[in-house]
């Protein structure tokens, strides 16, 4: 892969986190209501690719594109607003590094469920022992990580 791939994901992981930290004061300063922080970063990010699409987007036969979708193509935006919503429900209540810590072990293992046997519509591509030793060894220290103080009292 492209070293610019490789930062682009990176940089996406870490505006996550901030993003976490950021909507959960909006939550803090909307009367501690995660679920209008929400709907709030949601309505913002709305505006912001609206924008950018009137300019980037080839809109000739979108219309009658979006028409012909499968009911399962629409649920992106549902698990995308699920997801920024639990981030700043979780991330004051367990802190964003374990709240972080979670979804990427989440996502690690549907990824791979999804590249093991091409699941919606995707690409298969062989899961081999060692992506999965990795996935333990993250569990790990994810156990180290959040139970770690517990575990190794001195």
């Amino acid at each position: 892969m492209k070293l610019f791939y490789f930062i682009m994901a990176l940089t996406s992981g870490f505006g996550l986190a901030i993003q976490a930290a950021v909507n959960s004061r909006l939550s803090s300063g909307v009367h501690n209501q995660p679920l209008m922080a929400a709907f709030i970063s949601f309505a913002v990010g709305t505006l912001c690719l609206g924008l950018i699409a009137i300019f980037q987007v080839h809109w000739s036969g979108v219309g009658s594109a979006l028409t012909q979708q499968p009911w399962w193509r629409w649920i992106g935006g549902f698990l995308g607003a699920s997801a920024v919503f639990t981030t700043i429900f979780l991330a004051p209540r367990i802190g964003i590094t374990n709240t972080m810590f979670l979804f990427i072990l989440g996502q690690l293992i549907a990824g791979m469920l999804v590249d093991s046997f091409g699941w919606i519509q995707m690409p298969v591509r062989a899961v081999y022992w060692y992506k999965y030793a990795g996935l333990g060894i993250m569990f790990v220290g994810l156990v180290f990580f959040m139970f770690g103080d517990r575990l190794f009292k001195s």
